[in-house]
């Protein structure tokens, strides 16, 4: 944090992520935000009143801070008040703001094979494909290990993402010939004695990556240089493979709970917004507009009914006159 007082206090809220064994990204989330607290006050966060908590939390309603970063803040500042300083009147006193449902950008299949066929190198191809073919996000294709193909089975196996989830993916026969292809030309002067099925796929080859993956950065950078080749002018991101991934599988029939299982969602309503953007499905719907100008059909009558009318018109004309 900012001054020499809040260190203990700042040691104190570390030991307390670790023992709750709070990732890293989490645990630079949660410093990040109490230290702009800190800064908002000038003093530490160890004397901070219930009129400081309310002044922060309408300090950043009044910038120009997303309604998601504001949500991520509170939620490190709840941690540091609920867990570490043990003051649940003041944790209970921040709130979180509903965020906007947006429906996610996906590209078209079109725009895929354009993105995929002007990588320009045999490495982004096979990320990319990753990404798009096998629904995976970018910190998941970075940490790849030769372990985790399991060419046998034609699955590629996910460990410990997301939420400390582990779970398996389709191994194409496209996908597995590109890993194949990519393997015969994977830099492998800084494997030393690593086993070769805990070697990395895609390892780091300067100076504080060696012996580590490449950097989600650096995938990230590698899809925007492929998608402006590619002439894609949406405002997407590497996250929109996955989405595309899973809108392309709904258009194509596949059943949700199986798209569900590849995603790693633990909800099914989390998967089922992906048909708001299934534009093919929406497409085929046929519109209510278009049915009135239809001529109506008459409507057929059971069989059983038309066999007793038949059998009451027969029996009338057989009766004779009175």
């Amino acid at each position: 944090m900012t001054t020499e007082a809040i260190t203990p206090l700042r040691q104190r809220m570390i030991e307390d992520m670790n023992a709750r064994k709070l990732c890293a990204g989490t645990q630079r989330g949660h410093i990040r935000a109490c230290k702009r607290f800190a800064a908002f006050l000038k003093r530490s966060p160890e004397t901070a009143t219930f009129e400081d908590i309310r002044r922060f939390q309408l300090h950043l309603a009044e910038t120009d801070v997303s309604i998601c970063t504001r949500n991520i803040i509170m939620t490190g500042l709840r941690f540091l008040f609920r867990v570490t300083l043990r003051r649940l009147d003041l944790a209970a006193e921040m709130y979180h703001l509903r965020a906007p449902q947006k429906i996610p950008l996906v590209i078209s299949t079109d725009e895929a094979k354009r993105l995929l066929a002007v990588a320009d190198s045999l490495k982004t191809r096979v990320m990319l494909s990753l990404s798009y073919g096998c629904g995976l996000r970018a910190g998941e294709v970075v940490r790849l290990k030769v372990k985790h193909i399991d060419s046998a089975q034609k699955i590629i196996r996910v460990e410990q993402s997301k939420g400390r989830k582990d779970r398996n993916v389709m191994l194409s026969p496209e996908m597995l010939d590109l890993l194949r292809q990519w393997w015969k030309m994977r830099p492998s002067r800084y494997d030393g004695e690593t086993p070769v099925q805990e070697r990395w796929l895609f390892p780091g080859s300067k100076g504080r990556r060696i012996g580590k993956p490449i950097t989600t950065r650096h995938l990230n950078r590698l899809f925007h240089e492929a998608a402006e080749a590619a002439g894609i002018k949406k405002s997407v991101t590497l996250h929109a493979l996955r989405h595309s991934f899973a809108t392309h599988l709904l258009e194509r029939g596949t059943d949700i709970r199986i798209i569900q299982a590849l995603l790693g969602h633990d909800k099914l309503e989390t998967t089922a917004r992906y048909a708001l953007v299934a534009t093919g499905m929406i497409a085929k719907v046929t519109s209510p507009l278009d049915l009135l100008a239809q001529p109506r059909k008459k409507a057929k009558k059971p069989p059983q009914q038309r066999a007793q009318q038949q059998n009451s018109e027969t029996t009338s004309t057989d009766q004779p006159p009175a």
